[in-house]
């Protein structure tokens, strides 16, 4: 019964990301911001979909940064500091299928903290 359940949430989230994925795209000038977070870490990425390509990345793995509240917006910092490196201010947030709260609304306003206009 369990598996049936995960099952469900899974695919309500790739039926939501699919639908957010079709009105929003990246460019050079302002990319997309994609978050994943999985139970333990959060990892992010600015990508330029015009020509398919990662400009910057951050890893809630690598940098020690916990899936809670407070490491989205300790991981946020730090990625607005590499993305701010490369001139880019201006971005779109592809939040990936998961619902605007917690953790995921947590990196978005420490972003917008860090001077990163969504």
């Amino acid at each position: 019964m369990r598996a049936n359940i995960l099952k469900k949430k899974l695919s309500l989230r790739i039926k939501r990301k699919k639908r957010i994925r079709g009105d929003i795209s990246g460019t050079l000038v302002r990319p997309r911001i994609s978050i994943f977070r999985s139970n333990r870490y959060v990892y992010v990425q600015a990508i330029d979909d015009v020509n398919s390509v990662t400009l910057a990345s951050a890893d809630g793995l690598k940098l020690g940064f916990k899936a809670n509240k407070a490491g989205a917006a300790e991981l946020a910092k730090v990625f607005a500091e590499s993305l701010k490196e490369q001139k880019l201010t201006n971005v779109v947030f592809d939040r990936n299928g998961y619902l605007y709260h917690g953790v995921v609304a947590a990196f978005a306003g420490a972003l917008r903290e860090n001077g990163i206009q969504l």
